[in-house]
């Protein structure tokens, strides 16, 4: 299905000649976090249901116009790039123009969320792995070998975390020995932050423990 298919036009943007009060009603009718605004049918951005809800009824949305948020995406942007739109404007409503500028309608970011999971990243079964390493020593190539050297499939990987010089990956396995791999991205230099059940290297290390500590303690 095409991602056009998901463009929703039952909320009509408002004009920035309608009043603040028409926006708060509309906002306690409705569960999105903001409103197309538009301006003799060009569109203006959005506005917020938290600033609206701080003006004053008898204002017009052009007494506002500082708050309003120019974000949009095109009918032709991928689904990553809407999804990356939706966190970077903390917005559940996405407008959608055409390469006129043309107000098309717009996405819900639970239409998108669900195009996601159908994803084989979620829909597949298959294991989870969290690895993590400085920013310069990584690479995709070099995870992707270690995965399929161990003769498993990489469903889908993508960086997580940055934080200063370390870089943490999530990816997807779709069969193979988890224990394994994880045991390959040790051994090039991989810190495991979050593996699998069956990671025996962290249990071997406790009864070895174990048995240390009985040892010393006989």
């Amino acid at each position: 299905m095409q991602l056009q298919d998901f463009v929703i036009n039952d909320v009509k943007p408002l004009s920035t000649t309608d009043k603040i009060g028409d926006l708060q009603l509309l906002f306690n009718q409705l569960t999105y976090s903001h409103i197309p605004i538009q301006k003799d049918g060009i569109y203006q951005g959005c506005i917020s249901e938290t600033d609206v809800h701080c003006f004053e009824s008898a204002k017009i949305v052009s007494d506002c116009n500082y708050a309003i948020e120019g974000f949009f995406v095109r009918q032709t942007t991928n689904w990553l790039d809407v999804l990356e739109a939706f966190a970077q404007n903390d917005s559940n409503i996405m407008p959608v123009l055409d390469h006129n500028n043309k107000y098309l309608g717009y996405y819900e970011l639970n239409d998108i969320i669900h195009l996601f999971n159908e994803t084989p990243f979620f829909s597949e079964p298959g294991g989870i792995l969290i690895v993590e390493k400085g920013i310069h020593d990584y690479s995709f190539s070099e995870i992707s070998q270690i995965v399929e050297s161990n003769d498993a499939k990489l469903l889908g990987a993508f960086i997580s975390k940055m934080d200063g010089d370390l870089v943490r990956v999530t990816i997807k396995i779709g069969n193979g020995s988890l224990n394994e791999i994880i045991q390959t991205f040790r051994r090039y230099s991989y810190n495991i932050v979050s593996g699998h059940e069956d990671d025996s290297y962290i249990e071997s290390l406790k009864s070895r423990s174990q048995y240390l500590d009985k040892y010393l303690n006989m």
